[in-house]
């Protein structure tokens, strides 16, 4: 599929409570795409009768996904079993106990609400869960893989998978041959999670007519495509010291907007059968609420409480991440010739050792040169147009109002007014 050019939308330098209103239970969806024990039917048309039609997943949306991925996880770590044990209980029970567990679900359900805001009642409910499980599966892939290449020792409140197996294997294995197990394993733990988002996505699509499951396949492959470059280009300027706000801007539309947030948004319009226009809308709305989500992410690393976000705070400073925070203040400490930030800055970003101190100098360097306030801004003037271009869409009831809080709060930004049963827990926080 051809790409849409979205880059003026994000500038030229760049929901309600989920609860109640529940739904029956999602059928096995264990095997390839299949249930090991059941009638052998493909996963989405197995999931669809038991949630009674859309409205039946509206009122938790996170549920009917996490059902549809206990179903599929379970049938894939028993596979898994009859491979090798020792795979079954490193790998595969990590990669299933860590999608499970974690997150918000914010892909899946932004997937569900632009399929309701397109489409109404006529949503293919199945499809379109077990495209939203997919999601969140391709989602462990993408943790798992950045906590090996970040070094980072916890995710979501826990030991980070390789950590936890070089845990395991510390006592009989030494500390450095530990290490470099853990090290591999987390890589194999995300290409697996890989593999297990392919097998679903591909399963969800099956049930779908042809022009919809070719859409479909091409949407999924520039996503994950998109991924894998954000995430490079991320670990490439933290080596190259590529840092200007423009670069930051691309790593932050290839890193997590289009993958987070624009992609999902896709995948559900394109399942619901929108016209031409409304996509390229719900992309662009998608798009900017997206990157508005990782510019609060870098704020957030900086200026975040661990227990709030999930994550340390600090580890960007430390890594020298070439966010675009870091790139704002390195220029507005030039322009304005602002000699005890820029040194500040030159000195401790990208210094894995820098203490609570440097990291409290490097926080008021941010201040000063008022790159705090300008993400802070830039954050609210993308939210803003996301909801313009939400708006052009002319999106449908109930998914109308449920996708415009998800994109604000995916944003970082209160939700204004209520909003109906869903939660407007954003993408920020536990991921």
């Amino acid at each position: 599929m051809s790409s849409v050019s979205l880059s003026a939308s994000t500038g030229s330098t760049a929901a309600p409570s989920e609860r109640g209103g529940g739904s029956g239970a999602v059928p096995p969806l264990g095997g390839r795409g299949r249930s090991p024990g059941g009638p052998g039917l493909p996963v989405a048309a197995r999931a669809a009768p038991l949630v009674r039609g859309a409205d039946g997943v509206d009122g938790d949306v996170s549920a009917a996904v996490g059902r549809v991925l206990d179903e599929w996880l379970a049938g894939r770590v028993a596979r898994a079993g009859t491979l090798d044990g020792t795979f079954a209980a490193d790998l595969a029970h990590r990669v299933a106990d860590f999608t499970g567990r974690g997150g918000k679900r914010v892909r899946a359900r932004l997937l569900w609400w632009a399929a309701r805001a397109c489409g109404g009642p006529d949503v293919p409910v199945g499809a379109a869960l077990a495209t939203g499980a997919a999601l969140e599966l391709l989602q462990t892939c993408a943790l798992v893989q950045d906590d090996v290449m970040d070094g980072s020792a916890t995710r979501r409140g826990r030991r980070a998978l390789h950590v936890d197996v070089a845990a395991q294997y510390a006592p009989g294995a030494g500390g450095r041959g530990a290490a470099d197990l853990g090290a591999a394993a987390g890589v194999l733990a995300g290409d697996l999670a890989l593999v297990w988002a392919d097998d679903l996505a591909a399963a969800a699509r099956s049930e779908l007519r042809e022009s919809r499951r070719q859409q479909m396949r091409e949407v999924w492959s520039d996503l994950r495509m998109e991924m894998v470059a954000g995430q490079y280009l991320d670990v490439h300027g933290q080596v190259t010291g590529s840092r200007s706000p423009a670069r930051a801007i691309r790593v932050a539309e290839l890193k997590s907007a289009m993958y987070s947030v624009e992609r999902p948004v896709h995948l559900g319009a394109v399942l619901a059968g929108a016209r031409p226009e409304q996509v390229e809308a719900l992309r662009r709305a998608g798009r900017c609420a997206g990157v508005a989500f990782q510019f609060k992410d870098d704020l957030d690393g900086v200026f975040g409480d661990p227990a709030r976000t999930g994550k340390p705070c600090g580890d960007d400073v430390r890594a020298g991440k070439p966010t675009y925070l870091f790139a704002v203040a390195r220029a507005r400490a030039v322009a304005r010739r602002d000699r005890a930030s820029a040194e500040v800055l030159g000195r401790c970003l990208g210094d894995p050792e820098l203490d609570g101190a440097g990291l409290d100098r490097v926080r008021e360097a941010l201040v000063a040169t008022g790159a705090r306030a300008a993400v802070e801004s830039r954050i609210e003037r993308l939210s803003a147009r996301s909801t313009e271009y939400l708006e052009r869409a002319r999106p449908l009831a109930p998914g109308a109002e449920r996708l415009a809080a998800l994109l604000r709060a995916t944003a970082g930004l209160p939700p204004v007014g209520a909003g109906g049963a869903e939660g407007t827990g954003g993408a920020g926080g536990a991921r």
